[in-house]
């Protein structure tokens, strides 16, 4: 060795640490050197590779018109490599230099990503050939044998990384490992697979997923509450290099690849990285009118132009607004395979410092005074939902998630939000992560219009409750046409649970808070606790409400039920229930409510393994202090007894 390359080999080794780490692994791009002869010790003169059984050539099947792209609805990429789903097995033909004998010869394939490839990690993956298939787990088997070829049907595990992976096989030999050539030609993308039932994004209606995962045309709805105005936008996710582009997005977010399997990370992550403040994303918003060295927002028509410029100058591109950002975030969770849709809600809080509420303070004349105002109403304002299970969460909040690009507020340091859950913005639940209190606001916050004093007291002077988040719309499922899903996000406007779901948040959410009321103070002095009876398929059962008063007072209460069918999986399919009461508390004593539900009122929702969630929430009217529960039960299919 010379002392040059001597001298480079040591300025490669990374500096020592206390620690045993390896460097982060966060590119997809990088490769290792994989040695071709991989020797066990000292191999012997006479050996030749050339004697063993060796690969000639891989055959990917990897044409829009052949099987795999065909099966993994992947046929609309234009990439000439490889494409497949995850958790669904896919079909490649290896050519030998001789017949494949079982007896004796023992090959492997291996997937590989990144620059340290590591087992533990994901991204060594080593498959040895056996006989059968398991659903949603890495193997391989032997599909047909002819002449030198045999056929060899693979299954990608259903949680593994998604990414480019290159593939080698590897050839057993008595004094070595013999593998083939790097060949890019080979390289196997895996994405997301919403049509397997073990991938956290499936989805299991057909209509949806051609729209949400491969439609690649959308409408944009914007203007305002009183005049919806729409504009079509180009997602284009199936574009020449698009897909290579949204995989450097993660690289760029320098999120570790062995993350790279989790829907919730990638969203999140995804949301800091489409808007260029605090980590030179792809787009830099501008608001302000001066539109110098770059492009209008409304001047784009879709996202492909963006992320292959960004892809190439790996600078942000000028300019864009709300729904350039959800545009082009919608495209990168398209192409990955996770179903999203672009929504736009009108009348769209910002609330800048988390208490849930808009405050607007008046001047002398009644005007609102800009400079102690700090929170504001967009005209509209769009967002993104990407659908996935929510394992970190309780049952039931799966499905819909909020996640948004646009810079607004930071989150955890970075400016991003979501992934929220959007069933629990709907009742309020904003205490589960990321981001909720923030969606709430946007959605349904009061607008609290106060007046300062001379000493520095506040007035309140009017509360608008029902101004925000008029209306939530996105495109229909296989038109142009808008589709409301306001009720999706919140109750009826006006109705007891919308107040009730507000004060929820209100207490779950409440960070920073007003000057007159420090501390939110919970109700101690009452218990609410709620038992559902064993719900048995076809029969009706009821659900038991109870309350427990400790205090000396009198209180009476206002409270809803809300019943939702829940697939194994977490995810809400639909509310079936919904029940709203009064309750008189009398002094140190419970009271208990029993709401039945029949089976008319669920059974045409069914699913297969469903479990029901149950939400209840209850306001003490004198105190108005909010009580709220939620809990998910299984429903029992009756024993089949055959005499």
């Amino acid at each position: 060795m010379s002392e040059t390359t001597r001298a480079n080999e040591e300025n490669k080794k990374p500096p020592l640490n206390g620690r045993r780490t390896l460097p982060p692994n966060n590119s997809n791009d990088e490769e290792n050197e994989v040695p071709e002869v991989d020797p066990f010790g000292l191999i012997p003169r006479g050996f030749d590779p050339k004697d063993y059984l060796r690969v000639v050539d891989i055959y990917m099947y990897k044409d829009p018109h052949e099987v795999n792209k065909q099966q993994h609805h992947t046929d609309k990429y234009y990439n000439p490599r490889l494409i497949v789903r995850r958790g669904q097995p896919f079909q490649i033909r290896i050519d030998f230099n001789r017949p494949y004998r079982p007896e004796t010869d023992q090959f492997w394939l291996e997937f590989l990503m990144g620059r340290y490839p590591q087992q533990n990690k994901g991204t060594y993956i080593p498959i040895l050939v056996g006989n059968v298939l398991k659903p949603g787990e890495w193997g391989a088997k032997i599909t047909r044998r002819e002449n030198n070829s045999i056929h060899l049907s693979i299954m990608p595990s259903a949680t593994c990384i998604i990414g480019k992976f290159r593939l080698y096989v590897a050839v057993l030999t008595p004094f070595a490992i013999l593998r083939t050539r790097r060949n890019p030609a080979t390289d196997t993308y895996i994405l997301f697979n919403p049509w397997c039932q073990q991938d956290a994004v499936y989805l299991d209606d057909e209509r949806e997923r051609q729209e949400y995962v491969l439609n690649d045309v959308g409408i944009v709805f914007h203007g305002n509450i009183e005049d919806v105005k729409s504009r079509s936008w180009s997602y284009g996710q199936f574009e020449e290099t698009v897909l290579d582009a949204c995989l450097f997005l993660m690289d760029k977010a320098e999120l570790e690849l062995s993350g790279r399997g989790n829907p919730i990370k990638i969203c999140r992550v995804a949301s800091a990285v489409i808007n260029s403040r605090d980590d030179n994303g792809v787009i830099a918003g501008s608001w302000n009118n001066s539109y110098d060295n770059g492009v209008a927002p409304s001047a784009w028509t879709g996202s492909v132009d963006i992320l292959l410029e960004y892809y190439s100058s790996k600078q942000p591109v000028r300019y864009g607004q709300c729904w350039v950002f959800a545009g082009v975030f919608n495209t990168f969770l398209r192409c990955l395979g996770i179903p999203a849709r672009l929504i736009t809600n009108y009348s769209s809080a910002h609330d800048n410092n988390a208490n849930l509420r808009l405050d607007f303070f008046l001047d002398d004349e009644g005007k609102v005074d800009t400079k102690l105002t700090k929170d504001s109403v967009w005209n509209y304002h769009c967002w993104n939902e990407a659908w996935m299970t929510r394992p970190d969460l309780p049952v039931g909040f799966g499905g819909w998630q909020v996640v948004d690009g646009t810079p607004q507020e930071t989150s955890d340091g970075m400016y991003r939000c979501g992934p929220a859950s959007v069933q629990a913005i709907k009742h309020g639940h904003v205490c589960f992560q990321f981001d909720a209190p923030f969606v709430y606001a946007e959605v349904n916050s009061d607008i609290f219009f106060s007046r300062m004093e001379k000493n520095g007291t506040q007035v309140v002077e009017k509360i608008d409750t029902t101004h925000i988040g008029q209306l939530i719309v996105t495109k229909e499922v296989g038109g142009d046409g808008m589709m409301e899903i306001t009720e999706e996000y919140k109750f009826r406007e006006g109705s007891d649970e919308e107040r009730l779901a507000l004060e929820t948040a209100v207490m779950y959410g409440v960070k920073k808070q007003t000057t007159q009321d420090i501390q939110y103070q919970p109700q101690t002095d009452i218990d609410m606790d709620f038992q559902v009876q064993k719900a048995v398929l076809g029969n009706d059962f009821k659900v038991t409400i109870t309350f427990r008063n400790r205090s000396r007072n009198s209180y009476t209460a206002t409270a809803y039920l809300s019943g939702n069918i829940v697939f194994y999986t977490g995810v809400t399919k639909s509310e079936f229930k919904k029940h709203s009461f009064n309750a008189k508390l009398e002094p140190s004593s419970s009271s208990s409510f029993d709401v039945v539900v029949k089976s008319s009122e669920y059974m045409s929702d069914l699913l297969e393994q469903a479990s029901f969630h149950f939400f209840v929430t209850a306001r003490i009217n004198e105190t108005g202090k909010i009580l709220a529960m939620q809990k998910a039960t299984i429903l029992e299919i009756p024993t089949l007894r055959i005499k």
